[in-house]
């Protein structure tokens, strides 16, 4: 497989704050600890940097919306789902965010990565491997409401092209908005990840 033969070239290993060391191309979910995950989804950057506010708005951040999104959208969402929907870019924290016209220029590859990376995730914190079909699309669809909320509120985008791309306003109540839509420092987003998991993950 390309991606195994290029990756391995140049070490394929990923060293973590914690001590652990992951294998970037084979992840073993006992190689995973959920404070590397908040700690570098805490300090990287959605839309490239390129928002409004005295801190950058945190893939840390985005993925607490997009749980607050998927309860405003399915009510009684069950806690295994919302955990799923607070992991659902939790393999950025060793692979970045990268803007999904950069997915499409790298290709398969790139997704095989991030594809393993979050099985493993997923059974490190007693998630199914794979999501059923029915959980990734409600998912993806709090992640596209979250997208319309900070492209209009944090991004400049205009009402009309965000609904282009991202659908309709997910409607979240104005005091919630207000308080995920302010980019917070890295170190209050990875307390507020860490809570929120252990809220969950029970």
């Amino acid at each position: 497989m390309t991606v195994r033969k290029s990756a391995e070239s140049v070490r394929a290993w990923q060293r973590m704050l914690s001590g652990r060391r992951l294998d970037l191309l084979d992840p073993s979910p006992l190689d995973i600890e959920i404070v590397d995950i908040a700690h570098g989804l805490a300090r990287v950057a959605r839309w490239n940097g390129q928002t409004s506010g005295a801190h950058i708005f945190s893939v840390a951040q985005h993925t607490l919306l997009v749980e607050a999104v998927l309860r405003q959208q399915v009510p009684r969402v069950d806690m295994r789902m919302r955990l799923a929907a607070l992991l659902h870019d939790a393999p950025e924290y060793v692979i970045g965010d990268m803007i999904s016209p950069f997915k499409a220029v790298l290709g398969g590859d790139y997704k095989v990565v991030e594809k393993r990376l979050l099985s493993a995730i997923h059974v490190r914190f007693g998630l199914p491997a794979l999501l059923a079909d029915e959980i990734t699309q409600q998912i993806k669809a709090a992640d596209r409401g979250a997208a319309y909320l900070e492209a209009t509120r944090l991004a400049g985008f205009s009402e009309a092209e965000a609904k282009r791309l991202f659908g309709r306003d997910p409607g979240l109540p104005e005091a919630t908005e207000r308080d995920y839509l302010t980019p917070w420092t890295a170190a209050r987003a990875e307390k507020q990840f860490v809570q929120r998991f252990n809220a969950l993950h029970r």
